[in-house]
């Protein structure tokens, strides 16, 4: 397990992860090179929202064992978890760029369709707050603060209280940064994931 790791940190200073082979990648969870499948996503998210969560304690981090990539983060009442991550988008510009967010947001925008449709409409929640709280080291929830930790700021969308314990769970897609892979993170989590105050 690796406590309080970000995804930036899954780069070197050049923002690069170094392989054992010496060769270079941009990929910051373990799901690097799997092809996006809805069906698979939305099965990750139901296995999610009946899993067990920790009731206590501060988050922790955990990567794959071989590489060290991110695989979930858990902390008091919440997990989060990588569904899906681009290839890297280091040296694409312009059009290139622009179609990956877009092919990233279709991608989100299946599994938004696939929930509405079993839990009824969503609703967005901004991470502006948070990311604002952040950089003023201001506190905020734990879920909120794993979060920002993570670099995941892409807003939420988010259904809650299901009918599984009454758990939410919000899905989105981020960078973190602009060379980064796009990538697709699902949450759940006993408290109500809700705007926080200016």
């Amino acid at each position: 397990m690796i406590e309080g790791r970000n995804l930036k940190e899954a780069c070197d200073a050049d923002g690069v992860v170094r392989v054992a082979s010496g060769e270079t990648s941009r990929s910051v969870t373990a799901r690097i090179g799997e092809v996006f499948d809805i069906g698979r996503a939305v099965s990750d998210i139901e296995a999610l929202r009946t899993a067990a969560l920790p009731t206590d304690g501060v988050p922790v981090s955990e990567g794959d064992p071989a590489t060290g990539e991110w695989t979930g983060t858990s902390g008091p009442g919440f997990r989060i978890v990588p569904l899906w991550e681009s290839d890297a988008l280091t040296g694409v510009y312009g059009v290139e760029w622009n179609q990956a967010e877009e092919a990233a947001a279709a991608n989100l925008a299946l599994v938004v369709r696939e929930l509405d449709r079993r839990w009824g409409a969503h609703r967005e929640v901004s991470m502006h707050v948070p990311l604002f709280r952040n950089q003023a080291g201001e506190p905020m929830p734990a879920l909120f603060q794993s979060l920002c930790d993570l670099d995941c700021y892409g807003t939420l969308t988010v259904w809650g209280p299901t009918a599984t314990e009454g758990r939410w769970v919000a899905v989105s897609v981020n960078q973190c940064d602009g060379d980064a892979p796009m990538i697709m993170t699902a949450v759940v989590s006993q408290l109500p994931i809700v705007e926080l105050p200016d």
